[in-house]
């Protein structure tokens, strides 16, 4: 019987083998530690936008002065910081992510604009803003919402904020009267600012693609706000939008809603004229402000700001 050959490996070879797989394993193991400090996590609602036009777009649209101090509300990983940066005098960066804060800072690191630079690790809607003109965001689309009042909140007054949102939430801000996404949103925006629709952004301008298509739009404060009480007037929209398909005299005509306002009543009577104030028959006040001729079946869709805002004064009075 013929016998087996052993085959011979050299000490040498072997050394040359185990270095290569070790140096492999080395390799992969910084290739995935280099991947993962910049993967974007899904439970911060991170989409990177990657397209330079799209960027060099945004910064042409918040126009940008030299004496300008910038907000930058999630910078990531600092695409959009690093054009931003030339234009400006100063720029504030707010990051909840501590990775993307390293990212941030380590690419403008021994560079001449890395003074300009300032990064607060932290949620941008619990964070106190700093003074700015111009804020220019692209920012998780869960807090969209939340951050737009936050912003249009804020004192002193800023110029203008550039952001990128959610397509249908975008379209909400500048929806107007009778329109499918009129709501709520829209009529609580249009009070406080101008909103401008800019660009539309494809999915697949972003790392990783988002499930829905984006947009660029300009929310420009107005200076100064109308003189209403807000808390008063988001009471009245909320109530009116619940069932914003109905008419108007439809909406208040409810046992809960007369309830609603005759305490609303009674408060503000006490407030105003002390303990012995007549008090108001709410039933009488909205038959009497519904029944004039532009509310008169008039629904609530249709109705705009200065609708809205006359509706309020007319309760009021």
């Amino acid at each position: 019987m013929p016998k087996v050959k052993k085959s011979r490996t050299s000490p040498h070879s072997v050394g040359s083998a185990s270095q290569s797989l070790s140096q492999s394993s080395s390799a992969s193991s910084a290739s995935k530690t280099t991947g993962s400090l910049l993967d974007p996590v899904k439970a911060y609602g991170q989409n990177f936008l990657k397209n330079p036009a799209i960027i060099t777009s945004i910064c042409q649209k918040a126009g940008i002065k030299p004496t300008d101090t910038v907000l930058e509300i999630g910078p990531g990983t600092g695409n959009l910081t690093v054009q931003l940066l030339p234009q400006c005098s100063s720029l504030k960066a707010i990051e909840y992510d501590p990775r993307m804060v390293r990212e941030v800072t380590k690419r403008v690191e021994g560079t001449d604009e890395a003074a300009k630079l300032t990064v607060t690790q932290g949620d941008a809607l619990k964070v106190a803003f700093p003074r700015f003109n111009v804020c220019v965001a692209n920012v998780p689309y869960q807090i969209s919402s939340g951050l737009v009042f936050k912003l249009l909140s804020h004192r002193p007054f800023f110029r203008c904020a550039v952001m990128m949102f959610q397509e249908e939430f975008a379209l909400r801000l500048s929806a107007r009267p009778g329109e499918t996404l009129y709501c709520r949103l829209s009529v609580n925006t249009q009070l406080l600012a101008r909103v401008d629709q800019l660009i539309k952004v494809g999915r697949n301008n972003f790392r990783p693609p988002p499930k829905v298509e984006s947009r660029v739009v300009r929310i420009s404060p107005r200076n100064p706000p109308p003189p209403v009480d807000f808390r008063e007037w988001d009471g009245m929209v909320r109530l009116l939008f619940n069932r914003k398909n109905k008419t108007v005299f439809s909406v208040l005509n409810t046992k809960a809603t007369y309830g609603l306002l005759q305490d609303n009543a009674r408060s503000h009577a006490a407030f105003v004229g002390g303990e012995g104030a007549k008090e108001v028959d709410v039933r009488a006040v909205v038959k009497d402000v519904c029944e004039m001729e532009k509310y008169k079946d008039v629904r609530v869709t249709r109705l705009g700001v200065d609708e809205l805002l006359g509706l309020l004064g007319e309760f009021n009075s």
